[in-house]
């Protein structure tokens, strides 16, 4: 499948509600550009993934847009790696204050060093979430949150909703099972402060397709923080993987 043109990718994010200005397209541009140098040191992404960056990290990343809660201003990426979905989010909407939570230090370095090649409005903490979600400065102070990354849904949710402030939107992208999985973790979430309100088609339904062999995210399980998480929340590094919620 080839990849896609500059003027595809701007069609496919039109397509979401997503009007890319030229400055946006530039620093994409850019993005991928230093993606494909630091790639070999960090491993960002798989080498098929980078071949076609456009629609396999910044189509998928956009998808959230149409989904974000109407005004947000902040946004937690959790588990950034190498800024997907959270730098794209902050290279195509400006308004929005973006910080990418990342554990692992060369990746941290290279957000940072990226964020500030592209000018966005994005933080890097580098550390664990379990740890992160602690902190007074974090700790339900976002609008909304995602997590690509972090494995199964309950884990997600832990390690997510602390972040949220109480009426933030947890905008978790799952697969095919993506349903089946958030009525299973429904309870998880409401240990959490959190509430499932929904299952959503992957931007908003507009049409766009991901490469055969990568992993595909279908849906979008929308998840809001409706009361405090309670402090003992996220447990320890490591548990919500070992030890999901249920």
């Amino acid at each position: 499948m080839a990849a896609l043109t500059q003027e595809a990718f701007a069609l496919a994010a039109e397509a979401m509600g997503v009007a890319l200005a030229p400055e946006a397209l530039q620093s994409l541009a850019r993005y991928r550009e230093l993606t494909a140098a630091a790639n070999a040191r960090f491993n960002l992404t798989s080498a098929a993934a980078l071949a076609d960056i456009e629609r396999v990290h910044f189509v998928d990343a956009l998808s959230l847009a149409p989904l974000l809660p109407r005004g947000a201003a902040s946004l937690v990426d959790v588990g950034s790696g190498g800024g997907f979905p959270g730098l794209v989010l902050a290279v195509a909407l400006p308004r929005l204050r973006v910080t990418l939570v990342e554990a692992s230090r060369k990746r941290a370095a290279f957000l940072r060093e990226t964020a500030e090649a592209l000018g966005v409005a994005a933080w890097v903490e580098e550390g664990r979430a379990e740890t992160l979600a602690h902190a007074p400065e974090l700790r339900e102070a976002f609008d909304a949150a995602t997590g690509r990354a972090l494995g199964a849904l309950p884990t997600v949710l832990e390690l997510t909703l602390p972040f949220l402030r109480v009426g933030g939107v947890l905008l978790a992208q799952r697969g095919a099972e993506g349903e089946r999985e958030a009525q299973e973790a429904a309870n998880a979430a409401r240990l959490l402060g959190g509430e499932v309100r929904s299952v959503e088609p992957a931007g908003g339904g507009a049409p766009f397709e991901l490469p055969h062999g990568e992993r595909r995210r279908g849906v979008v399980v929308v998840v809001e923080k409706v009361a405090p998480t309670p402090a003992a929340y996220p447990r320890g590094v490591g548990r919500a993987a070992k030890r999901p919620l249920r």
